[in-house]
């Protein structure tokens, strides 16, 4: 199995469970091996007070292709901590993307950084996020190579 069918089977496998990024509205758009792109469309329900997309919404979208580049190598793999720097508001009708790139991975620790754009290619946001691989896999490696 390449790098790339082991990313697309993990985040097969993810997706499958994952109704809070079904819920955001999100979609899966790409994953590689150490990288994953998600996108939503800003709705009624996503926006705050303020009239602009709410910044939890942001971060949702950003940590789900965080969890998915980390998660890419089918080796179950959790979030110790992120952190987000807001750089422009997202509007009503804003088609966010999440672009996550692993920058390193030493062990069973890595960091992930994930950009969050417009339609416009406009930086909305810029997310860090430290992961760490816990037991267990998303799919299980000895099935698919027996069938």
């Amino acid at each position: 199995m390449t790098p790339a069918e082991r990313a697309e089977k993990s985040a097969a496998a993810m997706w499958s469970g994952d109704q809070a990024s079904a819920w955001f509205g999100m979609a899966l758009i790409a994953v590689d091996e150490g990288s994953a792109t998600l996108a939503l469309t800003v709705q009624p329900h996503h926006v705050n007070g303020h009239q602009i997309c709410h910044g939890g919404v942001v971060f949702a979208l950003a940590d789900s292709a965080f969890a998915f580049a980390c998660n890419s190598r089918n080796q179950a793999t959790v979030a110790q901590h992120n952190t987000i720097t807001y750089l422009a508001p997202a509007r009503l009708g804003d088609r966010l993307t999440a672009s996550a790139r692993e920058v390193s991975l030493k062990g069973r620790s890595g960091i992930t950084d994930v950009t969050v754009t417009d339609q416009n290619g406009h930086t909305v946001a810029v997310f860090r996020g430290a992961s760490r691989a816990i037991t267990g896999q998303l799919f299980s490696e000895e099935e698919e190579a027996t069938s």
